[in-house]
């Protein structure tokens, strides 16, 4: 198709020479072939010549289909003159159906029809040099030459399988292939996006449900046919045991902010009522609970409901336990605590975890099983990997052995920390502020906040962070000292309820108004949270994961000066935390705003902010933030706080805790350096 104008007519001259005729009295031209290929790439070829040819084929009985390539009409004298013969055309009508310009060929639409493509092959093509091109939905290569080494790499986009079909909801519904085997010994990580299977993995893996492998119609189950086609397997042996009801579940859910609308009364009597091997104590003192174990479970914060559940959990004599989302509503040093009590359960039961908090899981599990596919519609568990590569390939969105890529790029890390001594207008300055509540105080350090500005906010639970950020909302009003400045808040908060009467859409127009309609919005805001396609949906329909990117839109979307968003990563999944945070920091540079944002997660934070506010103290007694510093600052403040230091992962740069008192541990630990390698922050 590059080659020059006189080389591609001697080609047509050729193929007229073998394979050409004249019809009508010679009124049009026509070249015959069986290849379709070959029809369609003659007509690319007299397109590019300015001769608009159309392509028929046809199926003799007992003979292969053959494909005509036609030239009529206006467009008949200029092939004669290619191929140097005469043309007699004395018809009346003398135009054409085609039309041509310098860049397209237009034919007229002579029907519509719908393909099924449900089971078509979709293949990402990386071409260096030659042109790869579409021809009659054939994709064709034209090298010039021959290919050199990895020219091309044909790459599998995500598509439901053939085969191993595990469970499947309904005719159109969600299916689900292959299933992760549960090993005693080890904590099996489950590491993927929202809607894609998770749950059913649970459900499956613990007997709640039965697969049903495709036969969705089927209202009980089958185990003997299961066994038979799980037979020599490694998950054979372990689904004998559900089915012979010889393993026991215990399952910690992952909305664990609707416990108190389930259950009432003390949380010391619920716990006692589970307690059946007289481990609450020890439970007591290894999650912290002893400060609320008295308190009605209606008065609990997010991060003690998650306590209760993980404990209620691991009080349960079980065989295996699942636990999803154990980090949620956590601070980093009680996901490290609850980390290693869920380690010390899988040295003698089977342990399932779901978690998206990667410094976490890559910290609690053994081994992990990657799931992609598409949300909603199918989910496809990849085999096991050790927990450091498993995150490194989830990272990379490329799995090597299956040859599947489910995700556009790569997200890497930064090594070194943000400048110092970046500099920026003062938006809002606050003097000491205290807040005094019957059984709490917080104290706040003089500090300020600078236009362009990113500030992560940090520290244990119950010390104060929310009070805080209700403070700069105007939420709160502090009991001394104030704060200087003028400006609007957009504040998105910690809970949310989806209390709204009316769809997503809706709800976008009366809250932020026109901008809502707006091509910025749509491409900066909507897209990459990927809201687009859940404007007419209801909002009471919406899930945690759901219902929390369209609060992060509706504060994102609202003419501010700040923005206040209070744990933005609670439910999502990792791959729309890293795309949250993206859009958070895409969106504070671009109109030049001022972020406040408090969460627990630290690659989220790694990614989104410039400086930190770093809290201390005795949660739910007294606590004192501090700052905003610089990156490099905040982080050995706080990571010296809790006392844990992280490495870099030598391929993509992400932070990975490392072992208490290990070499590295001591090392970083001398040098006052937490989370950013020593020759780095130096």
């Amino acid at each position: 198709m590059t080659a020059p104008p006189d080389v591609k007519a001697e080609l047509i001259r050729g193929f007229w020479r073998g394979d050409g005729h004249r019809g009508f009295h010679g009124a049009y031209f026509g070249l015959v072939t069986t290849s379709a290929h070959l029809a369609y790439q003659t007509q690319e070829l007299l397109v590019s010549l300015g001769i608009a040819a159309s392509v028929t084929s046809f199926s003799p009985v007992g003979k292969r289909r053959t494909y005509h390539v036609l030239v009529t009409a206006e467009f008949s004298e200029k092939m004669a003159r290619l191929l140097g013969v005469q043309v007699r055309d004395n018809r009346n009508r003398w135009a054409s159906h085609y039309a041509l310009d310098h860049e397209f060929a237009y034919a007229p639409i002579r029907n519509i029809q719908t393909l099924d493509v449900s089971d078509l092959q979709v293949f990402n093509l990386e071409v260096e040099e030659d042109q790869t091109y579409t021809a009659a939905g054939v994709a064709a290569h034209n090298c010039v030459r021959k290919c050199p080494f990895d020219a091309i790499r044909i790459i599998g986009l995500p598509e439901a399988l053939k085969e191993d079909l595990v469970h499947q909801y309904g005719k159109n519904a969600f299916r689900l292939f292959r299933l992760p085997v549960p090993k005693k010994g080890e904590v099996i990580g489950l590491l993927g996006p929202n809607g894609i299977g998770k749950t059913t993995c649970v459900g499956l893996l613990s007997g709640e449900l039965a697969p049903n492998l495709g036969h969705y119609r089927r209202k009980k189950a089958y185990w003997e046919e299961v066994l038979d086609y799980f037979a020599g397997t490694e998950l054979h042996d372990y689904l004998e045991k559900i089915a012979n009801t010889r393993l026991t579940t215990a399952i910690k859910p992952q909305y664990v902010d609707k416990l108190s609308k389930v259950y009432s009364g003390r949380v010391r009597d619920l716990l006692t009522k589970i307690d059946r091997r007289g481990r609450l104590p020890e439970l007591s003192a290894s999650l912290e609970l002893d400060s609320f174990l008295d308190r009605d479970i209606s008065q609990l914060s997010g991060g003690e409901l998650q306590r209760m559940a993980i404990a209620a959990t691991m009080l349960k004599d079980a065989d295996i336990y699942f636990f999803d989302e154990p980090s949620s509503y956590l601070d980093i040093y009680q996901r490290l605590h609850v980390a290693k009590v869920i380690q010390s359960l899988s040295k003698e039961k089977y342990v399932v975890v779901v978690e998206h908090d990667l410094a976490v899981l890559d910290f609690l599990a053994d081994t992990v099983f990657l799931m992609y596919g598409e949300e909603g519609a199918y989910g496809i568990i990849a085999q096991p990997r050790p927990v450091r590569t498993a995150i490194n390939v989830y990272l990379g969105g490329y799995l090597k052995e299956e040859n599947i890529r489910f995700r556009d790029r790569e997200i890497r890390f930064d090594t070194r920390p943000p400048r110092g001594d970046w500099k920026g207008e003062t938006l809002v300055t606050f003097d000491e502020l205290t807040k005094r509540f019957e059984d709490f105080k917080l104290t706040v350090r003089p500090g300020r906040l600078r236009k362009g500005e990113v500030v992560g906010v940090v520290g244990p639970n119950a010390t104060g962070k929310t009070t805080f950020v209700k403070m700069l909302a105007g939420l709160e009003a502090p009991t001394t000292g104030g704060v200087k400045g003028k400006w609007q808040v957009s504040y998105k908060p910690q809970y949310l309820e989806s209390a709204y009467e009316g769809t997503v859409g809706e709800l976008l127009r009366n809250t932020v108004g026109k901008k809502a309609e707006s091509g910025y919005f749509d491409s900066e805001i909507l897209q990459p949270l990927r809201l687009k396609g859940m404007t007419e949906r209801d909002v009471s329909t919406l899930s945690g994961g759901e219902l929390q990117r369209v609060a992060i839109a509706l504060c994102l979307g609202r003419d501010a000066d700040i923005y206040l968003i209070d744990e933005p990563s609670a439910y999502l999944d990792s791959n729309q935390r890293m795309e949250a945070a993206r859009t958070i920091r895409r969106v504070m540079e671009k109109e030049a705003r001022t972020g406040l944002i408090v969460d627990h997660d630290v690659y989220f934070l790694d990614m989104v902010a410039d400086s930190l506010m770093v809290f201390s103290g005795d949660p739910g007694r007294h606590g004192l933030g501090e700052g905003p510093f610089p990156m490099r600052e905040g982080m050995n403040r706080f990571l010296k706080m809790v006392g844990i230091t992280f490495r870099r992962d030598a391929d993509t740069n992400r932070p990975r805790i490392n072992k208490l008192d290990s070499r590295l541990d001591r090392e970083q630990k001398s040098a006052g350096e937490y989370y950013y390698a020593i020759e780095e922050a130096a």
